[in-house]
Parts: structure tokens; sequence; C-alpha cells
């Protein structure tokens, strides 16, 4: 993972391909002292949004335990839901 700047990065997958992404925004979890990043594919017509966690050395790994994914699908949530907290990533 290549961070252009605090809003884009680059991935690349499996082949070797590089996918720009546009990150949304970016969630810690002290508890768990995980960190994690939702993002798009730039040009993906349906911004199908991914969440991965992300390791001090940039890596992205996936989330494989259901109840860390069902928090962070409830982090989204409150976030698609609020548009003062969507306003605090746009500051």
């Amino acid at each position: 993972m290549d961070i252009k700047d605090n809003s884009q990065m680059v991935v690349t997958d499996s082949t070797g391909k590089e996918h720009l992404m546009q990150i949304l925004f970016t969630y810690d979890n002290e508890e768990r002292k995980k960190s994690y990043v939702f993002f798009y594919e730039v040009g993906d017509e349906n911004e199908d949004v991914m969440v991965k966690i992300y390791t001090d050395d940039g890596d992205l790994v996936e989330i494989e335990d259901d109840e860390e994914y069902e928090e962070v699908e409830e982090v989204f949530n409150a976030w698609q839901d609020d548009p003062e907290i969507q306003k605090l990533k746009n500051n």
C-alpha cells in the first residue's frame, strides 16, 4: 500500500496490478490495538466500500473475525448515517 496523501492510496493486487483507492476514513480501536481503513476504488461505478486492517508497516490485512467485522460495520453505518461525523473527515 502506498498512501498518496490523506485521501488516496495505491494498492497492488495479487497479480501485481496497481489500483488507486479513495480513502473515506480511518478508525482506530485502542482496545484491539488495531487500525482500519475504509476505502473504494477510484472509477468504480458502484463505489463498493472495502475495509481492511492496516498495520504500522503499511500492510492491509483482511478482517477474519466475525465480531470484529460486525464492529467495523457498525462504525461504517454510523459514519454513513451521521453527516456531522462525515464533516470531521472533510475538515
